[in-house]
């Protein structure tokens, strides 16, 4: 259950970013949700380690408590890092414990289960926060080497792949693990539609900046318009300009990859560039039918590339559906029908979002390649692009 902590500075937990965490906080936190819906019900006897955590690392559970608010996790320069392993290795110690018992209730194999997939969901956030915050460096300094774009890839032509109309079925249903909003599998009528063979490249996006798509308002959304407006927006998070010439990754500032696809953007931006291109964003039931059947593969975090990259021609048809970027639909995110929470506090996991979010799809560089599967939502306000988010075209079929 060790989750390292990728930086070594202590003072890491300085952040500007408000949807930002310092990396010993998710170290904590990820500790924290063992303790609190593992250990504290489950095992007799357990001992907190401190109580004071309870408040420190809960992150928006109400029925649990008090919590300190997310904007000043980073001005938390206690407990130190050392505090926070000691910490881990309390909870970890007390998980064996209640492992190592002649029998083990499902329910509490299932929180457990819950526990590690929450924490892979922390490895993907660690790598994000680290990013913004670096980005913030007037050194620019790198997470990793820098090295320079190596092994580029041109892209393949974008096609469109045509779906049939008729009744589907989408959600989880299979036997393996999911998340509540991915269930309950039900059924939804399609119209017609095609899909793009891969995601929206660099090179297109820039194509879009250079015909003014962040001055035209007709392209944009009224709160997209407002939102460009009043953060003075005119180029993906982490470009250097508007150019797109470099941006700043994982790797320091770094070239851009003309092929790969374009990142960091968020729901407005994705959706002024498919009225641009005369399409528009798919529903995530097209892009999960889309995905049906196909391999879970592509750059995740296990690739080593912390960064999109291009799409490879062998992947045809239908390339990059997982990994790489996560991909923008025009889904608000929104209960299935028949979907229930939990009962209790750990039914505030993912059900007390589903207002004034929309939907990604596909997981990206920065996730881990066994989190991900076909039926997994996830799910961000309009304006997010911290992220890495990208995006592929749709079309009603003509």
């Amino acid at each position: 259950m060790a989750l390292a902590a990728p930086l070594s500075a202590e003072d890491c937990t300085i952040q500007s970013m408000p949807d930002a965490s310092p990396v010993k906080w998710h170290l904590a936190h990820t500790s924290w949700f063992f303790e609190t819906f593992v250990l504290e019900p489950h095992l007799p006897g357990y001992r907190l380690f401190d109580a004071a955590f309870r408040v420190l690392f809960n992150s928006y559970y109400n029925a649990v408590g008090a919590k300190h608010p997310r904007p000043q996790r980073g001005l938390l320069s206690r407990p130190s890092l050392a505090e926070v392993h000691a910490y881990r290795a309390h909870v970890d110690a007390a998980v064996e414990s209640l492992l190592s018992r002649p029998t083990v209730e499902p329910r509490l194999l299932e929180l457990l289960e819950l526990g590690l997939q929450h924490e892979q969901q922390h490895q993907e956030l660690i790598l994000t926060d680290v990013l913004h915050l670096l980005s913030c460096n007037p050194l620019k300094p790198a997470y990793t080497t820098a090295t320079a774009v190596q092994d580029a890839a041109a892209a393949p032509p974008l096609e469109w792949i045509d779906f049939a109309e008729g009744v589907v079925e989408i959600g989880h249903g299979g036997t393996g693990f999911a998340f509540d909003n991915e269930t309950p599998r039900h059924r939804q009528y399609l119209d017609a539609f095609a899909l793009a063979s891969r995601p929206v490249t660099h090179a297109e996006y820039v194509a879009f900046i250079a015909d003014g798509g962040y001055r035209r308002p007709e392209l944009w959304l009224s709160e997209g318009w407002d939102w460009l407006q009043a953060n003075r927006i005119v180029a993906p998070m982490y470009w250097e300009d508007e150019s797109g010439a470099r941006l700043f990754t994982l790797q320091g500032m770094q070239p851009s990859e003309a092929d790969a696809p374009v990142c960091h953007v968020s729901l407005f931006e994705a959706d002024a560039y498919a009225h641009w291109a005369g399409a528009r964003l798919p529903t995530e039931a097209e892009w999960e039918i889309a995905a049906a059947g196909v391999p879970v593969a592509g750059h995740f975090v296990e690739s080593g590339a912390l960064r999109p990259r291009p799409a490879l021609r062998s992947e045809a048809p239908l390339a990059q559906l997982f990994g790489d970027v996560w991909q923008w639909t025009q889904s608000a995110y929104a209960p299935y029908s028949g979907f229930r929470a939990a009962a209790g506090a750990i039914g505030e996991y993912n059900g007390k979002f589903m207002s004034n979010q929309y939907v990604l799809r596909g997981g990206s560089c920065a996730t881990p390649r066994a989190h991900i599967r076909e039926s997994y939502r996830n799910f961000f306000p309009a304006s997010a692009r911290w992220q890495f988010s990208g995006f592929r075209l749709a079309r009603d079929a003509r």
